[in-house]
C-alpha cells in the first residue's frame, strides 16, 4: 500500500529501521548524557521505592485515581531544585509540549515558536488557528523582536524555545529570556537536552545563565536523557500548572506516568544534585578534548559533524561501527543536511574519546 513512498524513501538513503546494535559498541549516539541509564544502584534503588506501594501501576489518569506518593514527591524536588511554584509529571516530553502549546494557546493568543524546535511542538502548534502561530529563525532574537512588534493580536504572547538545541547542540540566547520580560509573554523552554548537562548545579539554561524563574517562566524537562529515564515534567506557576491540569487533553485524557519511570528519575535527581562537582569536571573535560581534536567549541554535550550526504554519513557510521563505536547518522527530514551526531557521553573514557574524534577528523 504504501510501496511507492518507502521506495523513494530507500532511493534518497532516508530509511529508517529499528536496530539492536552489539552491546559492546562504545555507545556514543544516544541521549543519555551521564551514562544513568546503565547505573544499577538508581535502578534497585527506584525499584525498592516502588515495591513501597500497594499498587505498582498507576493504573488511571492522574485526575482520577492514578496520582501516585511516587509522583508528589518527585514533583515536590523538582520544585524545590529549580525554584519553581509548582510541577505536574508527563507520559512523555511529547505530550508535554502537545500539553502546554494545545492548552496555553487560547483564542486570539500568539505563539513565536524558533523553527528548530521539538517536532512535538511543532506538531502541536497544528491544533491551533494558522493565525496564532509565528515562526522566527533559530536563536535570532532580533527576528523575534521584530515579529513581535508587527504583531497585532490583542491576547498573550507565549514563546517556545529550547534550552539546547537536540540536533546542532547549540544553546538558546539569554537576549530571549529578556524579550519574554519585556513583552510580558509566556516563556516556554524546552529543557529535554540542557537539564543535566548545563549550568553549576546541572539544572539547565536557567541555572547556566543564573536566571530566577519568574511567573511567566514555563519549564519543561524530559527523563529520556540524562536522567537514564523516562517521562517527563512541567514547572511553572501553581496558575499555569493548575490550569493544565484542567484545560491540557494530554494530560487529563493519558494514564498517569508509570511508578518506576518516575521512580527512577527522582533517584538521578538526586544523584545528580550529589555529584554535580564530578559531573561537571567530566563534561568539562570532554568538551575540551572536542575542541582539541575537532576544532568545536560547545556548551552542551551534543556536536554535530555536517556531511551533507545521506549515503556518506552511513558509510561513516558503518566504518566506526567496525571500529567499536556507535555515532548517529542524521538524515532529513530531522536535519535539513546530513549529520554525524557525535554524544561526548561522560561515561567514555576520555581515551575511547580521544579516539573516536581522530577517526571522525580524518574521515569528515
Amino acid at each position: 500500500m504504501y510501496s511507492k513512498e518507502l521506495n523513494s524513501i530507500k532511493k534518497s538513503n532516508r530509511l529508517r529501521t529499528r536496530k539492536i546494535f552489539d552491546k559492546d559498541l562504545i555507545d556514543l549516539a544516544s541521549n543519555d548524557y551521564l551514562g544513568l541509564a546503565s547505573n544499577k544502584e538508581l535502578f534497585e534503588n527506584a525499584y525498592k521505592r516502588v515495591h513501597q506501594e500497594q499498587y505498582t501501576s498507576p493504573k488511571a489518569s492522574m485526575l482520577v485515581n492514578g496520582y501516585s506518593p511516587i509522583h508528589k514527591e518527585f514533583e515536590d524536588a523538582l520544585k524545590k531544585a529549580n525554584g519553581f511554584e509548582d510541577a505536574v509529571v508527563v507520559g512523555s516530553g511529547f505530550l508535554a509540549n502537545i500539553s502546554m502549546i494545545e492548552a496555553l494557546v487560547r483564542k486570539g493568543d500568539i505563539l513565536f515558536v524558533d523553527e528548530e524546535y521539538h517536532a512535538s511542538g511543532m506538531l502541536a502548534t497544528k491544533l491551533l488557528d494558522d493565525k496564532q502561530t509565528v515562526i522566527f529563525k533559530h536563536n535570532d532574537h532580533e527576528d523575534l523582536k521584530e515579529k513581535i512588534k508587527a504583531s497585532t493580536n490583542k491576547g498573550r504572547k507565549l514563546i517556545a524555545i529550547e534550552g539546547v538545541y537536540s540536533m546542532e547542540g547549540d544553546v538558546a540566547p539569554r537576549e530571549i529570556f529578556d524579550i519574554a520580560d519585556e513583552e510580558e509573554a509566556i516563556l516556554i523552554v524546552d529543557e529535554a537536552h540542557s537539564s543535566g548537562v548545563l549550568g553549576d548545579t546541572l539544572l539547565g539554561i536557567f541555572d547556566f545563565y543564573d536566571i530566577s524563574p519568574k511567573a511567566n517562566h514555563i519549564k519543561m524537562g524530559t527523563l529520556g536523557k540524562a536522567y537514564g529515564s523516562y517521562g517527563a515534567y512541567i514547572l511553572a506557576n501553581s496558575e499555569i500548572i493548575e490550569f493544565l491540569l484542567n484545560r491540557a487533553k494530554a494530560i487529563i485524557y493519558t494514564t498517569a506516568p508509570s511508578l518506576f519511570d518516575i521512580a527512577l528519575g527522582h533517584e538521578s535527581l538526586k544523584y545528580i544534585l550529589e555529584n554535580r562537582d564530578l559531573i561537571k569536571s567530566k563534561i568539562d573535560t570532554n568538551l575540551q578534548i572536542i575542541n582539541d581534536i575537532l576544532g568545536i567549541t560547545s556548551n552542551s554535550l551534543i556536536i554535530p559533524i555536517e556531511i551533507a550526504d545521506n549515503k556518506k554519513v552511513l558509510e561513516i557510521q558503518e566504518e566506526l561501527k567496525q571500529k567499536g563505536f556507535l555515532v548517529g547518522a542524521i538524515r532529513q527530514p530531522t536535519v535539513k543536511s546530513a549529520i554525524i551526531r557525535l554524544i561526548a557521553k561522560i561515561d567514555v573514557s576520555s581515551e575511547e574519546l580521544e579516539e573516536v574524534c581522530k577517526i571522525l577528523k580524518e574521515l569528515r
